[in-house]
């Protein structure tokens, strides 16, 4: 399995049969060969996570298929392009043929729209999208305390399916200041992964350093793959 990182939370995952694409809003993607189904996934509208350019794919990559959360509006889907559009909200479990039959499981995001649990050719991928604990020193304790049960409610639905994600894509945000960490923290103590790709960066390379030197991520750190550049290509 082949892993590129593109920009900010946007990640190509290249399979047997198979490629995701998720959360594209800009970047150099690989060339694709197109004896493979491409699955593009967004996660929600937000600027950073959307743009209306993964349309575009469709003209060099004819096997495509479009994986949108709901609250992206359909009148942001180009007309030709609705039969190739699958919509999901939370919850909701998508079974397609595409890369020789994969399944999408969608759980609640704490932002806006929804994080992905993709199931194909014996690999388990997550993207978290927005779906983080967003702890804010600027925010109440009772605000606070809401997102954290919120957050650990969404965990525990994905701990109680029994699969441990391949590679688990995770926001860790500089933002949130001394709590940038504890999105992937949580994940990793109630759901875990064989390997973890941070995203949402906003191109703070280093945040990821500083990740690993916690203390509290001593028996996962070797886990956390340091990502120094866009295009960066990695092996699983």
């Amino acid at each position: 399995m082949k892993i590129t990182y593109i920009h900010h939370s946007c990640f190509l995952i290249e399979l047997e049969q198979l490629y995701l694409l998720f959360d594209y809003v800009k970047g150099t993607l690989p060339v694709l060969s197109p004896d493979k189904d491409l699955l593009v996934l967004v996660s929600h509208r937000h600027g950073d996570h959307f743009s209306p350019d993964i349309f575009d794919l469709a003209e060099q990559h004819p096997k495509i298929r479009y994986i949108l959360s709901d609250d992206i509006w359909q009148n942001r889907v180009p007309e030709q392009h609705f039969c190739r559009t699958e919509y999901m909200d939370s919850g909701k479990v998508l079974s397609l043929p595409d890369g020789g039959g994969v399944q999408i499981t969608a759980f609640k995001s704490t932002d806006q729209g929804i994080a992905f649990l993709v199931e194909n050719d014996g690999k388990v991928l997550y993207h978290a999208g927005d779906l983080n604990d967003w702890k804010w020193t600027g925010e109440s304790k009772a605000w606070n305390n809401d997102m954290d049960a919120s957050y650990r409610r969404e965990l525990e639905k994905i701990h109680n399916l029994g699969l441990v994600p391949d590679v688990a894509m995770l926001p860790l945000d500089g933002r949130q200041e001394e709590w940038f960490y504890l999105g992937i923290h949580e994940f990793m103590e109630i759901v875990g992964a064989k390997a973890v790709l941070p995203m949402h960066f906003w191109e703070d390379y280093d945040i990821i350093r500083r990740l690993k030197e916690l203390d509290c991520t001593t028996h996962y750190r070797d886990k956390i793959t340091e990502i120094r550049q866009e295009g960066q290509a990695f092996i699983f």
